[in-house]
């Protein structure tokens, strides 16, 4: 058998075994560059027992995307899930240059045509421990990117689905920067945000 043959008989194995829908369903994503903010930790008492309390502030990190598909009637992607790379000032003692905080956030049932966002977040504990005070600054962040892969696959647009803020994209992959695991990500749901601004979001997968 000539390997003309070959390749033909392999691509028309690959398309019997793999599912129709994975073969038609390319996507391409358009993406705001994320956004810092500083958010205060919502009241949620209600009428249950008055404690004292003063609101810190969180660091939110948001992006507003909106997903494209192939097939036209496709209206949900079912998978997408959201690379996070966080490169923060070095907090310990001593320490020079800046760390990597990472995260992998997952979400379900993501429309298709229609703006909607995605966040990841650091609690007031951890915002101090990096910063050594309640606020962020421009200083204490040098750059968030990362990637978003839909049902699997990367976006076939130009970029891939690499999202930076202001270096070039792919630059948490140089190997300057050490995984810093001391202080987490957080996904919403990981939040007292989980409940607020519900429609906003793409809903995240729950964990098991």
């Amino acid at each position: 058998m000539n390997i003309n043959k070959l390749t033909f008989l392999l691509s028309a194995l690959l398309m019997v075994v793999l599912p129709s829908s994975f073969a038609m369903a390319q996507y391409k994503v358009e993406m705001d560059k994320p956004e810092i903010a500083e958010i205060t930790s919502p009241d949620l008492g209600g009428d249950s027992a008055k404690k004292n309390f003063k609101p810190k502030d969180w660091m939110e990190v948001e992006m507003k995307i909106k997903l494209e598909a192939k097939d036209k009637d496709k209206l949900f992607a079912d998978k997408m899930t959201v690379k996070w790379h966080i490169a923060a000032k070095n907090p310990d003692k001593g320490g020079k240059g800046f760390i990597m905080l990472e995260k992998e956030v997952t979400h379900v049932n993501v429309p298709i045509g229609e703006d909607i966002y995605v966040s990841v977040y650091l609690s007031p504990n951890s915002l101090k421990r990096l910063t050594g005070g309640d606020r962020i600054s421009k200083s204490d962040i040098n750059d968030v990117g990362g990637q978003i892969i839909v049902d699997g696959q990367e976006p076939v647009d130009s970029k891939k689905g690499y999202f930076t803020m202001d270096k070039k994209a792919g630059w948490w992959t140089s190997g300057s920067l050490s995984r810093y695991d001391k202080i987490p990500l957080l996904n919403k749901d990981e939040t007292p945000f989980k409940i607020l601004w519900y429609s906003r979001y793409a809903e995240l997968e729950e964990e098991k």
